[in-house]
């Protein structure tokens, strides 16, 4: 990216601009779009990144460096923000540069810069090679990669239909206060906030052992929340849009998540808690509908089997993982019943994770985490597959790794990361949320993600939502509300005596994933139907202890 393209295109905060009506044609909108300027293009064919990253592996491989990788990247974030018939934020933001990690005797160095000039990369893959050096005293044992395959000319992009950045601001903040128009005309709401998020990641990629890839990423977020005050003042309840996660699309997925289609519902649903009748604690039966359930799954089933948390190496975010030692767990563990199967994997369509190749220019193969129930698998990088090679040796699977890699820009390093991790449908027939309800005497079916609690390694925790209905002799019913749910992880998967059909499957996702420090963040997807948990702790979230 040129420095004077750059300098133009800044983040602008938006609060506190002038009312904006959809009958003048959001002027304030036009004007917000022309301080932003034109639409800052990615990295350009003139713009060849290969000289770069050639220079950067051959001043590793004079410095003595056994391995070397380069990543150059550019990253541009678009997110708008309102809050009722206001914009309350706008802003787009680009960042360019590269990063480069060494191998040398077998220890990591790392050093990156935001300036792509052939002498930088030269002095920066220098430093790259003294940090490892530096670091060999701390080393413990040398870091061994296993093999990859190795792709010389790999092209992939996220399967959009429009592009996002060539939409323009006016339309897009239009399409955001017609839903806030919509969820405010529903008597009772008292405010609404509606924001929509962009990010493209262009990624180049190349290796010391012929490896070169180049990719696109793209993600679309629209979001609301929708809250409603009693007449006396005396509650106030909200209602968040997790039906509609974050994708790995376009444009398109804006529009067919119609958040001005689907406000009045949201509206109806908050102002509808305000006389729910508030939940008695005990233990009940659940039917947890996949817009709530992909939290769970992620604490539960998809954090503990980092392999890193599990050896001990990272616990920042909640800790390690109750999988331990190895050896009682691997191919022993009984995740949850015989039918239920856990997959990892970075290939499905519009998946957060979904990529051609991951950080380390690995192409991922869907994984079992969880098959037939027993803990199959655990998410590993190149560096971590060597560390259960016995394992995989025992069971005649070859030692590779996962595509499990990521790093959140150019500047990070990149480490081991969850890839989208999907609970399977019912195997047998396409169950439907009726008939998951139809014998349960006394339940709740939850919608819909709200606070959680997890304990340092992810065997106890607790989880809201969005919306709870009560469940009687097979029937859905009224609403509930102060509804909180809390588990010991193997319970309550083995507690799921039946989950639903292909027809109940949904993608959850979230775009905010922290892990390591320095902290970096990472988007993933999870799939998965609706399910039904037998005799799960429920308590009242409004009771005084």
């Amino acid at each position: 990216m040129k420095r004077r393209d750059f300098l133009r295109h800044s983040t602008l905060a938006a609060a506190g601009f002038p009312l904006i009506m959809h009958a003048g044609g959001l002027r304030e909108a036009q004007a917000l779009h022309g301080i932003l300027g034109p639409s800052v293009r990615s990295r350009g064919a003139d713009e060849d990144p290969r000289p770069l990253a050639d220079r950067a592996l051959e001043t590793a491989r004079s410095a003595g460096a056994e391995y070397a990788d380069v990543r150059i990247n550019t990253n541009r974030l678009q997110a708008l923000s309102t809050r009722d018939r206001r914009i309350t934020g706008v802003a787009d933001n680009l960042t360019s540069g590269f990063g480069v990690r060494v191998l040398v005797d077998g220890t990591w160095g790392f050093a990156a810069s935001g300036t792509l000039t052939l002498a930088e990369v030269e002095r920066v893959t220098r430093v790259a090679v003294a940090q490892a050096r530096a670091n060999r005293a701390a080393q413990r044992r040398p870091v061994e990669l296993a093999p990859a395959e190795v792709e010389t000319d790999g092209v992939w992009r996220s399967p959009i239909r429009i592009d996002p950045f060539a939409i323009p601001i006016e339309e897009k903040v239009a399409h955001l206060l017609q839903a806030n128009e919509a969820a405010l005309a529903v008597g009772g709401v008292r405010v609404v906030t509606s924001n929509l998020r962009f990010l493209r990641e262009d990624k180049f990629f190349a290796n010391s052992e012929g490896t070169v890839t180049d990719q696109v990423v793209f993600q679309s977020y629209p979001t609301m929340s929708v809250t409603a005050v009693a007449a006396d003042g005396s509650d106030f309840q909200s209602r968040n849009s997790t039906e509609i996660p974050p994708l790995g699309l376009g444009w398109e997925h804006v529009v067919d998540s119609d958040l001005p289609g689907q406000a009045p519902q949201y509206a109806s649903d908050a102002v509808e808690k305000l006389s729910a009748r508030s939940v008695e604690p005990g233990r009940y039966d659940l039917v947890l509908l996949p817009s709530h359930l992909g939290l769970t799954l992620h604490e539960s089933i998809a954090h503990p089997t980092e392999l890193d948390r599990i050896f001990g190496f990272e616990a920042n975010y909640a800790g390690t993982s109750f999988i331990w030692p190895l050896e009682e767990f691997l191919g022993r563990f009984q995740y949850g019943p015989e039918w239920m199967n856990v997959v990892g994997e970075r290939s499905a369509e519009g998946g957060l994770a979904t990529v051609g190749w991951d950080d380390e220019g690995v192409k991922p193969r869907d994984y079992h985490i969880v098959k037939d129930g027993i803990l199959n698998d655990l998410q590993t990088t190149r560096e971590q597959a060597p560390w259960l090679e016995d394992w995989y040796r025992s069971q005649g699977r070859e030692v590779r790794s996962h595509g499990n890699s990521y790093a959140q820009s150019w500047a990070d390093v990149q480490f081991q990361r969850m890839p989208n991790i999907n609970l399977l449908p019912y195997p047998d027939r396409d169950v439907s949320v009726e008939e998951l309800a139809g014998d349960i005497e006394n339940g709740i079916l939850i919608e819909g993600r709200g606070s959680f609690s997890i304990d340092q390694q992810r065997y106890n925790s607790q989880y809201g939502g969005q919306v709870f209905r009560e469940i009687r002799n097979g029937r859905i019913g009224g609403m509930l509300k102060d509804v909180a749910y809390q588990i010991r992880t193997p319970e309550f998967w083995n507690a799921m005596d039946l989950a639903g059909g292909e027809s109940t499957y949904f993608m959850y996702g979230t775009v905010g994933d922290a892990k390591g420090q320095p902290a970096q963040s990472n988007a993933i997807s999870h799939g998965c139907p609706a399910t039904r948990h037998r005799g799960i702790t429920v308590i009242n979230t409004a009771r005084e202890v």
